[in-house]
């Protein structure tokens, strides 16, 4: 830090006017009378004089008489003055006295007394330093924590000490910097994306994954090891960490380039903050938050709560079908242990969510376990299918959440489906007064995901959660057990509402799915009425497409509420956006109960699940929603704006980043 410039106090400045004065009055009588021009000499004499005398030794006896003749030579002044921390004591805001500590250490042995103690120590508050902790101030190029103690609340007269924490300052940063990080890889849908090559193809593109992540862990100070054919687990120092985050996981664009052909992704976990046991669990579960989320990104956990990077490819569909036949045994043995199972979906429930949860209906029933849906029926975006069952004397199938909440006892098992977050609930009270919980489901995990399921079967590549429950009936009771007609019907609803008529996001088991639900009876016709309109539907659809605007590719749609009956418009009207020509994605939002709600689509180019979490929501690449509180339509549509910008910027970014990398 650079020396004080010269002090210059109030005094100084006052006598030396004052000696200005006196002579230019001297000059003026002299004048006017020449035998006082002696008088005017001897005068400025007297003031060189007091000048001097104020320089060396009148200073001092100011401060003695301001600080009071009983603390000069006074035990207090000794106590202070011998002690091996600097100390100064101030009357008001004007520095009295202080120690030969002070002076050496803090004021280059310059001389402060009567002077401000903001010229001395700046940025000092003494009412902070009063507190507990004190306060930190940087002075000389060293740190100090500074304490006060006043012997009167208005400050009057406050005793100030200084303790050097320069070198504590840098251990504890040295510490923090060197804190392990522990970091698991795993290389996402390897298995599947190379069946097919040869193995010295296979060994070639091996050997690439191995010389890119030790070369990226090779930077730091940590260690790498790899546990299995694709995955590894590294220990790296916070500080390097810190340069990853910079870097926003660099590595994850490289790994997608590493050989386009098979494009091949990666998944990271990483824990941080406290032992090394504890940051190996967080990594566990920051990895799973990414597989969940659909891989091709890193996940940190901490303390606070996740931190995403990456996650921008599609999820890569697994053709194999082992995991569904072992969560249909975990589900299944739950089942059968539970003395009653209620099946609950996301808020405002739509067919995908009522169709999933009627599928797992009728596996209770399979294995005679009283079983109900817990949903609103006058809060659903398929009041349709609802009314067929009642129709078909199946009304009893669906309860009311309060209702529902009466018959809950410890073995009561909780079947979540479409969803994996505790506030998208139907009812959270509901969930948290059962203790047993599965969750099926085929959006990405998010922050404030069911941390406490038994049971948990989340495959982002799947197009529906009617999608996963289908495959998990095919491996459920016996070959006599089958689902009715109107449950296939059901299933299949929920397939062609998150598909689209089998448009977007489908794959080979979508339509395998499909095909095994024809097979039990369900009739294509039947599935598209329910997706029939009203005219007061349709004509809320027709005003949302209207009023949208298209902004960096995205069709925006913003409007005020909307009548109860017309909600469903909302998601249609999303997708009817994705029609117009230039269109990659469509954001719809209108207000509801004091805030905006948001259903966004898009045909892949564009991950709106990335660009809702910015906003508190979530879903997956195509399909996601959210919901703002607090907030008209207008801050509704400025919000999306922005996001949306955001998420542009950065798809920008990336794409040059990858450009001059092939340069």
């Amino acid at each position: 830090m650079n020396s004080d410039p010269k002090p210059r106090g109030e005094l100084e400045i006052l006598l030396i006017v004052l000696a200005v004065t006196s002579l230019a009055l001297g000059v003026v009588v002299a004048l006017q009378r020449p035998i006082l021009l002696l008088a005017v000499l001897a005068l400025a004499i007297l003031v060189a004089v007091l000048l001097v005398l104020w320089g060396v030794r009148l200073r001092s006896l100011i401060t003695h008489c301001l600080s009071g003749g009983a603390f000069e030579g006074s035990e207090v002044q000794y106590s202070l003055a011998g002690m091996p921390t600097p100390a100064m004591l101030l009357g008001g805001k004007t520095v009295l006295w202080y120690n030969e500590a002070f002076k050496e250490e803090l004021m280059c042995s310059h001389d402060y007394v009567l002077q401000p103690v903001s010229r001395v120590l700046p940025g000092l508050e003494i009412h902070t330093c009063r507190q507990t902790g004190g306060q930190e101030l940087e002075r000389q190029g060293r740190r100090w924590r500074v304490y006060a103690s006043s012997v009167k609340r208005s400050e009057e007269l406050t005793i100030v000490w200084l303790v050097d924490i320069t070198r504590l300052s840098e251990e504890a940063a040295e510490y923090y910097a060197t804190r392990p990080v522990y970091m698991i890889f795993q290389v996402d849908g390897s298995d599947f994306l190379m069946e097919n090559l040869k193995e010295s193809q296979r060994a070639r593109l091996l050997e690439g994954v191995n010389l890119l992540l030790e070369n990226y862990i090779g930077r730091t100070t940590g260690f790498l090891r790899r546990v299995a054919s694709t995955r590894y687990v590294a220990v790296v120092e916070e500080r390097h960490l810190t340069e990853m985050i910079a870097g926003k996981f660099d590595i994850l664009d490289k790994m997608r380039v590493l050989d386009e052909n098979v494009g091949l992704t990666l998944s990271i976990g990483v824990g941080r903050g406290g032992t090394l046991a504890e940051c190996q669990q967080r990594a566990r579960q920051s990895l799973d938050m990414a597989l969940g989320r659909g891989g091709d990104q890193a996940a940190i956990k901490t303390e606070e709560g996740f931190e995403f990077y990456g996650g921008v490819s599609r999820s890569i569909e697994k053709h194999s079908k082992v995991r569904s036949r072992m969560v249909a045994a975990a589900l299944t043995n739950m089942i059968r242990e539970s003395d009653s199972v209620l099946i609950m979906g996301h808020r405002m429930s739509d067919l995908d969510s009522v169709g999933a949860a009627l599928g797992v209906l009728r596996i209770c029933h399979i294995y005679d376990v009283p079983a109900a849906v817990a949903i609103r029926k006058n809060a659903t975006l398929a009041p349709g299918l609802i009314q067929r069952f009642e129709d078909a004397g199946l009304g009893d199938s669906f309860i009311d959440p309060d209702l529902a909440r009466e018959a809950v006892n410890e073995k009561t098992l909780l079947v979540v489906v479409d969803t994996c977050l505790v506030h998208m609930l139907e009812s959270r009270e509901l969930y948290q007064q059962c203790s047993r919980v599965a969750v099926i489901d085929h959006h990405r995990r998010a922050v404030g995901a069911i941390e406490n399921a038994a049971v948990w079967y989340q495959e982002t590549y799947a197009s529906s959660a009617c999608e996963l429950v289908s495959e998990l009936l095919q491996y459920t009771g016996e070959k006599g057990d089958k689902p009715t007609q109107l449950e296939a019907e059901a299933l299949l609803a929920g397939i062609m509402l998150d598909t689209r008529n089998f448009a977007l996001h489908t794959g080979v088991r979508t339509f395998e799915a499909a095909a095994w639900l024809r097979r039990m009876g369900a009739r294509t016709e039947e599935v598209k009425s329910m997706f029939s309109t009203s005219l007061e539907e349709y004509t809320a659809k027709a005003g949302l497409v209207e009023c949208a605007e298209i902004y960096m590719g995205c069709a925006v749609a913003v409007a005020a509420e909307l009548p109860p009956k017309a909600l469903v418009a909302v998601p249609q009207a999303a997708n009817d956006l994705l029609t117009i020509e230039g269109v990659e994605a469509s954001f719809v939002a209108v207000e509801k109960n004091g805030g905006v709600n948001i259903s966004a689509r898009s045909m892949g180019a564009v991950n709106v699940q990335v660009i809702l979490e910015a906003l508190g929501g979530g879903g997956h690449l195509t399909m996601a929603g959210a919901q703002l509180k607090d907030v008209d339509h207008e801050t509704a549509r400025r919000m999306i704006k922005d996001a949306i910008r955001e998420f542009r910027t950065a798809q920008a970014l990336k794409k040059g980043a990858a450009r001059v990398q092939e340069d």
